[in-house]
């Protein structure tokens, strides 16, 4: 066989031309460039240092002292810790707090997607329902729990006045912790199941309507749709709310202390209720700040573990 070297000239493959290389910036471009991102980044940086850095080294520093926030802390080492250890009341908080998040975020989750997969439909009026669904998120956390207030009162709420309508005896929404906790609950729900419809809605019209037909043609029923199709490739979304919906439930102030203030006898008091009260009534900011630094520790094992074991955060749908 004889090869390109002795083949004559004419019938010779041309030479492969090497592609030009990339001039390399000069040191003035590459100088303005790190300028520009620096200018870019700097007001967040700053933004993130001062109001996210800074208080989170500080309530580090104040959960090892003695403070009351009116005189001089004074140095505690462990002491904050070892009292937790052996507080009833903060065990109680962290049970309810891990009850609030069991109650609510599933629910809301599935709820979510069940109103958003609803609204994806044509039907009239969708704008006003989307509108009427999502209003809850646009209302401040206060107004909404003064809402749940005249809804779950005990003596004139709206509820108990329905079921003496129907002859039904009133429940005790501020009496009883298990009532009470049902009631936090279900105003948390009525207001964030719109930010979850609001993301799967998002979810879903990213998904090409060609999957859809092409199950059809395969003979695919509605479960299988949901299961194979829907549920997979909303895989970003639903990690997505998972960490937002955990840290919330984590950190729910608002609706428990508007509605409940913690009670009856503890059985709604959350951990931020809590940290809340012996940071401004009893005055132990340092016993405060280290209930804050427990949350945060939990929060922040939580999120880490679902980045590392969740399979479908970076499924693209």
């Amino acid at each position: 066989m004889a090869t390109t070297a002795s083949l004559p000239r004419e019938v010779r493959p041309p030479a492969p031309v090497k592609p030009p290389a990339a001039p390399r910036p000069k040191w003035g471009a590459r100088y303005r460039d790190t300028l520009a991102a620096y200018c870019t980044l700097g007001p967040n940086l700053v933004l993130v240092t001062v109001f996210l850095i800074v208080p989170l080294v500080m309530t580090v520093v104040l959960s090892f002292q003695y403070s009351t926030g009116l005189s001089s802390p004074s140095w505690a080492g462990l002491a904050n810790y070892r009292q937790l250890a052996g507080d009833p009341v903060f065990w109680r908080t962290v049970l309810n707090t891990g009850i609030f998040c069991v109650a609510t975020v599933p629910v809301e989750m599935a709820v979510g997607l069940a109103v958003a997969m609803l609204f994806n439909k044509v039907m009239p009026a969708r704008p006003l329902w989307r509108t009427l669904v999502y209003l809850p998120m646009v209302i401040s956390g206060v107004a909404t729990a003064l809402i749940g207030t005249l809804m779950f009162d005990q003596n004139i709420g709206l509820l108990n006045k329905l079921l003496a309508t129907f002859g039904l005896p009133a429940a005790p929404w501020q009496t009883s912790g298990t009532a009470a906790m049902a009631s936090v609950v279900l105003i948390t729900l009525w207001m964030r199941v719109g930010f979850n419809m609001v993301i799967y809605l998002a979810g879903l019209q990213g998904i090409s309507p060609e999957m859809y037909e092409a199950a059809d043609l395969e003979g695919a029923g509605p479960w299988q749709r949901l299961r194979h199709i829907t549920i997979p490739l909303l895989g970003p979304s639903t990690f997505f709310l998972l960490i937002m919906n955990v840290i919330y439930s984590f950190q729910v102030f608002d609706t428990v202390y508007v509605m409940t203030l913690g009670g009856p006898g503890h059985a709604t008091d959350v951990m931020i209720t809590y940290a809340y009260r012996n940071g401004f009534e009893s005055r132990q900011q340092g016993y405060a700040a280290a209930i804050g630094i427990v949350l945060y520790v939990i929060v922040m094992i939580f999120t880490a573990l679902q980045w590392r074991f969740s399979r479908n955060r970076d499924t693209v749908g």
